[in-house]
């Protein structure tokens, strides 16, 4: 077994005044690189590059409204029934990648109307150049994730296990800056033997502020650090803390031993597979078969969701009430488009026969 990932790295950088986000860099980044590769479709296929202006600001609407609402409406209306008005509040919640899917496949629709019937071209037909630049923008999107802590897998050991403290780290130094100065894991080398887990072993550092006493942080770990960390469910769960151990001043730090809970970074496995989608994609185009009308956005449905309704299996649950289901939220969004990208492959294909 390789040694296990301890993913503490921050969130973002700060510039100035401003904290930028690594997911913010990759979404970004994602949309960039699409957007000059169908440049360079627009001017090999004598399209107006206007038309792409206008395509891309349809597509990061679509994108940001569909995966908010699809979050809203698929895993979260119970609460945002509530709060209406944190509906438009991205940053409050979440994305969901469906709702994306679908937004981009209504706009398409429009878009077709307005901007290409005048020229000729259909919906599909830029459904099937578009999805190539979905695919790669999804890989970068799950690394985002992945710096983001979130959506990550279930507990298990494996070569590439995972333990996100960074979620601990933030609330320690959100509520306890008053005692602690910084935070850091040492991993041990030991583990931590259950009958489901081996759980990595670290040494759990607190460097302490000025005012800070042992004492203080003795408190903080006993009556909120501890309970916290403790009591959380299986899906929220990063770390585990041995109840009644005494804090211990150690070469300037105050310590105290902790086990992580190790995951499967399923973000990765993400990202992975979406990149290979898109070179495979790519593949497809380079060989003609945008010229079979949907069946470049037929591979991808099925490709992509088919992988996601997989991967699902190992990724932990994003809502509480996916807890009793056999299959979660994101398999039951993933059946109708994967079902949909096999018509549509189906059909392009016969088509073809037929002509």
């Amino acid at each position: 077994m390789l040694a296990t990932i301890t993913w503490v790295a921050d969130r973002g950088i700060e510039l100035g005044p401003l904290f930028i986000r690594y997911y913010q860099v990759f979404f970004f980044l994602g949309f960039f690189l699409g957007y000059q590769w169908m440049k360079k479709v627009f001017i090999k296929e004598g399209v107006d590059l206007k038309i792409l202006d206008a395509l891309l600001s349809t597509m990061v609407v679509a994108t940001v409204l569909g995966a908010r609402f699809g979050h809203v409406f698929f895993y979260d209306w119970g609460y945002y029934r509530e709060h209406v008005a944190e509906i438009f509040m991205p940053w409050k919640g979440g994305l969901a990648s469906h709702g994306a899917a679908i937004a981009i496949v209504i706009a398409m629709l429009w878009f077709g109307r307005k901007y290409l019937k005048p020229i000729g071209k259909t919906p599909l037909w830029m459904l099937d150049r578009v999805v190539i630049t979905v695919a790669l923008a999804g890989a970068f999107i799950r690394l985002g994730n992945f710096t983001n802590s979130e959506i990550y897998g279930q507990p298990q050991n494996s070569a590439v296990e995972t333990v996100f403290v960074r979620p601990i780290t933030d609330y320690i130094e959100r509520y306890f800056e008053r005692d602690v100065a910084a935070v850091d894991y040492a991993a041990t080398g030991n583990y931590l033997e259950t009958d489901s887990l081996r759980l990595p072993e670290y040494e759990l550092r607190f460097t302490p502020t000025e005012t800070a006493s042992l004492d203080q942080v003795q408190s903080m770990v006993e009556l909120y650090l501890e309970p916290l960390v403790n009591r959380q469910n299986a899906d929220n769960r990063h770390l585990y803390l041995p109840q009644d151990q005494l804090v211990q001043e150690k070469d300037g730090y105050f310590v105290l031993t902790a086990y992580g809970i190790p995951r499967a970074p399923s973000q990765l496995y993400e990202a992975l597979a979406y990149a290979l989608i898109y070179v495979l994609l790519l593949w497809l185009f380079a060989l003609g078969a945008a010229a079979r009308e949907g069946q470049i956005f037929g591979a991808f449905l099925v490709l992509v969701f088919g992988f996601r309704f997989v991967v699902e299996f190992v990724k932990a649950n994003q809502k509480d009430f996916e807890a009793g289901m056999d299959l979660n939220m994101g398999q039951w969004l993933s059946i109708p488009l994967v079902v949909a990208g096999m018509y549509l492959w189906i059909r392009s294909a016969r088509k073809k026969a037929e002509a």
